[in-house]
């Protein structure tokens, strides 16, 4: 399965499963990033990291490796 960091720009792409555990589980969840949400790839750092994105109607910078625990699907 693709992760959020595999995302490209201008896509929007719906979270499958959340992978990490406890603190950074717990870190991703209150951001708003859980299970059915939907977000957008806003922008991408010239060196991919962080990454922009839009999700609960906010916007949000997350790092590549959080991005790497949050499952997709397009």
């Amino acid at each position: 399965m693709k992760t959020l960091k595999d995302a490209k720009r201008g896509q929007t792409v719906t979270v499958a499963k959340l992978t990490g555990t406890g603190a950074l589980k717990r870190r991703i969840m209150d951001m708003g990033i859980t299970k059915g949400a939907e977000i957008l790839i806003r922008k991408v750092a010239p060196l991919g990291d962080p990454i922009e994105v839009n999700v609960r109607g906010y916007e949000l910078s997350i790092r590549k490796s959080e991005a790497e625990n949050i499952l997709v699907a397009e």
